[in-house]
């Protein structure tokens, strides 16, 4: 069963294309060692669960957007595989809701992330909006320094 990555996040499903869809889980959905999907992997999964023609050529041109129109049993597939509802592929408000949880799931296999969360649970509302805040406040401090030094 794929896992989902330590850090990775899911951008917002709804202005994605099907490649940028695509991408997304493949960044997200990681094996039980955290490493990423081939996508000779993910198409052997997709031939086996469908019983349609599924190379790891197709699935890089998916990817890629250099071919967007796949069929149905091939997006099946693919839902199949990352456990999204196959609706994650073109419908937006599916999409951007799968996209919120996979990057939810996602940050809580992170440890320390986890760890935050888990003493989180029984702060209170006001509690929560000052962690909220100082989350944020380091998010800016670190983008800026990214940004400043080019990372």
């Amino acid at each position: 069963m794929p896992l989902l990555n330590g850090g990775g996040t899911v951008p917002e499903a709804g202005a994605q294309s099907l490649a940028e869809r695509i991408e997304a889980l493949f960044q997200a959905v990681r094996r039980p060692d955290r490493s990423p999907y081939s996508n000779e992997e993910v198409a052997r999964a997709c031939r086996e669960s469908s019983g349609e023609t599924f190379s790891a050529t197709y699935l890089w041109q998916l990817r890629t957007g250099r071919r967007d129109n796949p069929t149905k049993r091939h997006l099946e597939a693919l839902a199949t595989f990352f456990q999204v509802p196959v609706a994650y592929f073109f419908d937006d408000a599916e999409g951007a809701k799968v996209g919120e949880e996979v990057a939810l799931l996602s940050a809580m296999r992170d440890a320390g992330v986890r760890d935050v969360a888990l003493r989180a649970v029984h702060l209170s509302p006001d509690g929560l909006g000052t962690v909220r805040d100082l989350i944020d406040s380091i998010a800016r401090r670190e983008a800026d320094r990214r940004r400043s030094t080019g990372r």
